[in-house]
């Protein structure tokens, strides 16, 4: 074995140990673990030395980790692994109650956060938390990095709350988080083919992003329906580690043929997971455990990669900044969710605590890396700059959403543990 894969191998072998503790201690401290994740992968030096024989004259050479080039590719399976995952758990029966507030959240609302965040970034470049120069194409990439919510961070803050909060409270804010990454993703791919000088006209880009939206929905549906009909076809592949290995590669090839035919592959693993995980005739519980491990290995490398490839200097530098967008992010979701959820038959307080609850975290940092990775001159500083937001999110967040949801009446009272009969 090459002694640089065997380095590689037994650094994230190492990492991804510590990382799984660490996401356990988060867990009973009530934080999401993705936030001790990234800074694990924060405080690891990513410069290596290969150890191979050298000169004085030649000294041994000093390479990154985990290269730019080699984060894009990770991040991006991690996300067709999460969507999947997202999709295989969303209970459709549950979730049509309220599939017309959280489609209207998750498209029209993630793309008027975008427009929204890109027209102050624009009107604010005077502003001396904007040291650097702002154009159309860069304050539209963050605003589209930003738009949209995670589904893992937002269910692992509100798991204290799942038997407290209201129902319909939590499907929303569920299904929010679920179907708004694709408009995202397809967003900042807009942004950065502007950025990249793409002289086609504005009616052919917006062609391409519908091209990619609906070849997404389309493909992922027949691929799921297809991959549903193979899977029913061959009762001997229900035993769970069967079904893991066939629903994986059925996934690979859904995700890899619609890119290839110009689609959006994450909106189509997300789709194919919605199909297949609510067939009444497939064992839902043994799919969700098949992929539990796969999805939970994606997010925690996800997070890992984000870590690794961003010099916590840069982020020390960008905290003005990121302090600057996130309460942006607050405000603009503010009037978002009060204006799309208005006459959708939730309360004050609930639409309230809607409000707080959009935590951002594995899109804006594979988007962030994406850019990164491109010859875009602002794309270098894009992975700083998403992580701190996640940061500033997870941990203000993180510790005031369950005093929130009590404070505004939502949370139920905790069960009062019965007494235990004395003892003769």
């Amino acid at each position: 074995m090459d002694a640089t894969l065997a380095l590689f191998l037994a650094t994230f072998g190492a990492l991804l140990v510590v990382a799984v503790f660490l996401d356990d201690i988060a867990a009973r401290i009530r934080l999401p673990g993705i936030l001790m994740v990234l800074v694990l992968g924060l405080l690891v030096d990513n410069r290596v030395d290969l150890a191979v024989p050298h000169t004085a004259a030649e000294p041994s050479p000093v390479e990154p980790l985990l290269t730019l080039a080699h984060a894009q590719e990770i991040t991006q399976v991690a996300l067709v692994l999460v969507l999947f995952f997202g999709g295989l758990t969303t209970n459709w029966r549950q979730m049509r109650s309220v599939l017309r507030p959280a489609s209207r959240l998750a498209t029209a609302g993630a793309l008027l956060t975008a427009l929204l965040i890109t027209v102050v970034i624009l009107a604010a470049m005077e502003s001396p938390l904007l040291s650097r120069p702002v154009n159309l194409p860069l304050a539209l990439f963050v605003g589209a990095m930003l738009c949209s919510t995670d589904a893992s961070a937002v269910l692992a803050l509100l798991r204290p709350l799942t038997d407290r909060l209201p129902k319909r409270l939590l499907d929303l804010i569920e299904a929010e988080s679920a179907f708004n990454d694709p408009m995202a993703v397809v967003l900042a791919g807009l942004a950065l083919a502007l950025a990249g000088g793409d002289s086609a006209e504005p009616a052919v880009l917006v062609a391409a992003v519908l091209r990619q939206f609906l070849l997404g929905i389309l493909l992922g549906f027949l691929g799921g329906t297809l991959a549903h009909q193979l899977l029913l076809s061959r009762p001997s592949i229900s035993d769970s580690s069967l079904l893991a290995v066939v629903s994986l590669a059925l996934l690979m090839l859904i995700a890899g043929g619609t890119e290839a035919l110009g689609g959006s592959g994450l909106l189509a693993a997300y789709i194919a997971g919605l199909v297949i995980g609510n067939s009444s005739r497939l064992d839902r519980g043994v799919l969700e455990e098949a992929h539990a491990g796969f999805a939970k290995m994606a997010e925690l490398l996800l997070f890992l990669c984000m870590g690794l490839v961003v010099a916590p200097p840069d982020v020390v530098r960008l905290l003005p900044m990121g302090l600057g967008l996130f309460v942006l992010l607050l405000l603009v979701r503010l009037v978002m969710v009060h204006g799309l959820l208005m006459g959708a038959g939730f309360s004050v307080p609930e639409r309230h605590f809607a409000c707080c609850v959009g935590l951002r975290g594995a899109v804006p940092i594979a988007v962030a890396i994406q850019a990164a990775d491109s010859s875009i001159p602002w794309g270098a500083w894009m992975p700083a700059l998403a992580l701190t937001v996640v940061l500033f999110g997870l941990l203000i967040q993180g510790f005031t959403l369950v005093p929130l949801a009590e404070w505004l009446g939502l949370a139920a009272p905790l069960p009062q543990p019965r007494p235990e009969p004395p003892h003769p």
